[in-house]
């Protein structure tokens, strides 16, 4: 299973350039995660118009989208339990903080840094797809998360 994986769009309205992003990277995916900072409801329209969408809601969305996605969820896919969460507080130990979240997961995915970030640690496997508008420190990214014999993700640079 093949899932595409976005956060932190930041996003007033989906633009020609994200649309074609979305199009382009995520053609072949079954579904679609995004961790929160959709900031606008026609971001979570456009995605949901695209394919399958799981999301959870993020610090910057407002109560529209909050009230309509939860903060935190786990679902289960191929066999495999995964937590999605946004985050939140300084981007140094954030895993660690949202590994106190989840009980008994394969992976958790999560955004709020905006810089991507992929590993195993102790036996949990923590995906960040960064942002694929706003990236303080490199190009744009976006995730894409293989779930087979094992979870493996894969981050993208866009632009």
């Amino acid at each position: 299973m093949k899932i595409g994986v976005l956060s932190d769009t930041h996003l007033r309205e989906p633009d020609p350039h994200f649309c074609a992003m979305v199009e382009a990277h995520f053609r072949d995916v079954e579904k679609l995660f995004h961790l929160g900072d959709f900031v606008d409801w026609t971001v979570v329209e456009y995605l949901s118009s695209e394919k399958e969408l799981t999301a959870v809601c993020g610090n910057m969305d407002p109560f529209d989208i909050q009230k309509a996605f939860p903060r935190k969820q786990v679902v289960e896919l191929a066999g495999f339990k995964i937590g999605l969460i946004h985050g939140g507080g300084a981007p140094i130990g954030i895993e660690s903080r949202i590994r106190g979240e989840f009980e008994d997961v394969h992976a958790i995915v999560y955004g709020h840094t905006h810089v991507p970030s992929h590993h195993l640690a102790k036996g949990v496997y923590f995906f960040n797809p960064g942002s694929p508008t706003r990236s303080f420190l490199q190009r744009p990214t976006l995730g894409i998360l293989h779930l087979g014999q094992t979870i493996e993700g894969e981050i993208l640079k866009v632009r």
